[in-house]
């Protein structure tokens, strides 16, 4: 009501009822973007762009720069450029075989890519060296590769991650789709629940990042 009420009032002053509705939904937007969080940001992925151009521009003028060559190796991970950021990592490895990151991330863009026993490899090698590195993600992308050719090694998997990582609202909605794709729908309803459950434990500073992802496992344990 109050929606349509203020369509009502732009439509009057504007005189345009589409340029309204433009005028409508990039004010939402940003009141979404100020105060809620469910709509993914527009900015976040030309700055990561961006970013991207700057440091290749890096690894042409310094080839052997490793710490260029990771950074762009995670900014094509959240690209999903997989393979590209496979190459990189690759290229650093004999480098950074300490490394736990390192050595996880090349883990999850193995299995990304189709390479799914090494992955696995390299993911429970980093997850030696560090029980805690990315924070469970590493078990969330293992479970995602297995769950169409294994779903109990997925579901293991799962229960890995439940004891790497407890506060993460994102990880929670991921879990429950993933079970919901196994077909344990009381297990996504308790994933989904819990999510919320933890927003609800969160302090206020760290809601904002993390409601996006409560109100859609909200929203999924309703119409489970």
């Amino acid at each position: 009501m109050k929606v349509g009420l203020l369509f009502g009032l732009l439509w009057l002053l504007l005189g345009n009822p589409f340029v309204a509705i433009l005028v409508l939904l990039l004010l939402l937007y940003f009141l979404d973007r100020s105060f809620i969080g469910i709509f993914p940001s527009f900015m976040k992925p030309i700055r990561r762009s961006r970013r991207l151009s700057k440091v290749l521009q890096d690894i042409r003028e310094r080839p052997f720069d490793v710490s260029a060559k990771q950074e762009a190796a995670r900014l094509y991970m959240e690209k999903k450029r997989w393979g590209d950021a496979r190459r990189l990592l690759e290229e650093i490895m004999p480098a950074m075989e300490h490394s736990a990151e390192v050595t996880c991330d090349l883990g999850i863009c193995r299995v990304k890519t189709g390479d799914l026993e090494q992955g696995e490899r390299d993911i429970l090698r980093a997850l030696e060296m560090n029980p805690r590195v990315r924070y469970g993600e590493p078990y969330l992308r293992l479970a995602e590769a297995l769950a169409p050719m294994d779903s109990e090694r997925a579901v293991a998997a799962l229960q890995r991650f439940r004891e790497a990582n407890s506060s993460s609202c994102e990880f929670y909605y991921k879990l429950g789709r993933l079970y919901d794709a196994l077909g344990k729908k009381p297990d996504a309803k308790a994933a989904y629940a819990e999510a919320v459950d933890v927003y609800r434990a969160l302090p206020k500073y760290k809601r904002k990042t993390e409601r996006r992802w409560a109100l859609l496992s909200a929203a999924r344990n309703a119409v489970g």
